[in-house]
């Protein structure tokens, strides 16, 4: 059977996902793009800001690790578009005509409309079901491949606080945001099912990757 993974996943020192007043304009609230400077910097993240260059060490290596083996996505309302976007029926997210999944993606939101094929392989599907119904849906999708679940903070918690995912990386930022929305929340316990492993770099975050025994 394939896993389900998350990677990428940042928080700050007190573990927030994002930050407050998510909207068009910030789509992470008041934390900007302070949580994903880490990646930014990387040649993997560079291009995903119109960049060139980046680095290749071990922030980089991990980073990499969100694209192979991955034959679906789940993500979150809040990662697919700003409050409201269930009102324009013609917002298809943040990423243009070619967003960066090339895969099935299943948005979940309690407003499904049809689905939207964009190029480069993208279709997003709307669900209005549970974290495991949504999983077996995203597994028919992903054809044997592994599955993806994208966030934001309260999809990657949901779906772990079912017992629903194999392999989680989350990366730690060294900031404070005081508020927004917290990955951590009724998971206590969390690593008795897991083996963790933690690695320090020299950009000041710590990459911790849960993985299943």
């Amino acid at each position: 059977m394939s896993r389900t993974r998350i990677h990428n996943l940042t928080i700050s020192l007190d573990g927030f996902g994002t930050g407050e007043g998510q909207s068009l304009e910030t789509p992470f609230g008041h934390a900007g793009h302070r949580l994903h400077e880490w990646m930014i910097a990387t040649r993997f993240g560079a291009p995903i800001v119109g960049r060139e260059g980046g680095s290749a060490g071990v922030d980089n290596a991990l980073a990499q690790q969100h694209e192979p083996g991955i034959g679906a996505e789940i993500m979150g309302a809040n990662k697919f578009g700003p409050p409201g976007w269930q009102d324009d029926a013609d917002w298809t997210g943040w990423w243009g005509p070619n967003p960066p999944f090339h895969t099935p993606t299943y948005v979940l939101t309690h407003r499904p409309r049809p689905p939207i094929e964009m190029e480069g392989g993208t279709t997003f599907f709307f669900l209005d079901t549970s974290p495991a119904e949504a999983l077996a849906v995203a597994r028919e999708g992903a054809a044997g491949q592994d599955v993806r679940i994208g966030g934001g903070p309260t999809v990657a918690r949901d779906f772990i606080a079912a017992g629903l995912v194999d392999h989680i990386h989350v990366v730690q930022v060294p900031i404070v945001l005081g508020r927004g929305v917290r990955l951590w929340d009724g998971l206590e316990a969390l690593e008795a099912d897991y083996e963790v492993e933690a690695v320090s770099t020299p950009s000041g975050v710590t990459h911790l990757t849960f993985s299943r025994p």
